[in-house]
């Protein structure tokens, strides 16, 4: 690959540090307990991990789990692939955690046309503007990164994300209609001959707003459940209070 492509899948990447995704934001509750958030209104914003104080307990083994540690997450499997995104996910917590790692996954953050074709699907009708919202932002991006405003991924350059954790919670109760879906993320681009990039991005974090509607999980912005969102804390594997405050890691089923 040329210097010239390696520069540019380097900016492509620094680039995306900056990419808002402009949707949606979770509780403290493991993905296990989900479905039992409060459905109160606004939530308390979670202390950083630099402040936060893990509460006492006489279970020594709870006050040392962190993610790393805990039993993880199998994400459900996917029935079907539509429209560049894998499909046929369950009503359950579970089902709306791998609709959100799935799309994450797939999502063609710097091709505005299959992105627009993605969010087409998967975006709820009730979400007015949303769709234009994100491609706006991939447009942007392509923008940062020394590229056309439209148009698809450089030649010779490919890219993979690898969603490493998960802080889930409900924003309708317990009847978790509407669930927020925090991810903690790796982006890697690779160059043409196969070798990975230098300068890959790590521990990047994006949240969804998810909410069941004709079937499916679909993304969404409206906001009465905008306003209920909420900020965790950062997450790190080893670490008790990411682990107290939500983080789970997740692992594709085999």
């Amino acid at each position: 690959m040329s210097d010239n492509k390696t520069r540019k899948a380097r900016l492509t990447l620094a680039a995306l540090g900056v990419l808002v995704v402009g949707a949606l934001i979770g509780g403290g509750v493991t993905a296990a307990t989900m479905l039992g958030g409060d459905d109160s209104g606004s939530s308390t914003a979670s202390p950083s991990p630099a402040t936060a104080k893990p509460s006492a307990s006489s279970d020594g083994r709870q006050t040392s789990m962190t993610p790393d540690k805990a039993r993880k997450l199998v994400l459900e499997k996917p029935t079907g692939q539509k429209n560049g995104l894998s499909t046929g996910f369950s009503k359950g917590p579970v089902g709306a955690i791998s609709t959100a790692v799935y799309f994450w996954e797939e999502y063609a953050f710097l091709d505005d046309q299959k992105a627009r074709q993605q969010l087409d699907a998967i975006v709820s009708p009730d979400a007015d503007g949303y769709t234009d919202e994100m491609i706006s932002e991939v447009r942007k991006l392509r923008e940062q990164a020394g590229l056309p405003p439209s148009g698809g991924t450089p030649a010779g350059i490919t890219f993979s994300t690898a969603v490493n954790a998960v802080r889930a919670t409900s924003l309708t109760g317990t009847e978790g209609k509407v669930v927020q879906i925090w991810m903690n993320y790796d982006r890697y681009a690779t160059k043409a001959d196969g070798s990975p990039d230098d300068d890959p991005l790590k521990d990047q974090d994006a949240d969804l707003l998810l909410k069941w509607q004709d079937g499916a999980w679909k993304i969404t912005n409206e906001p009465q459940y905008w306003k209920k969102r909420s900020f965790p804390s950062a997450y790190f594997p080893d670490e008790h209070v990411s682990w107290a405050d939500g983080w789970q890691q997740v692992r594709h089923a085999d």
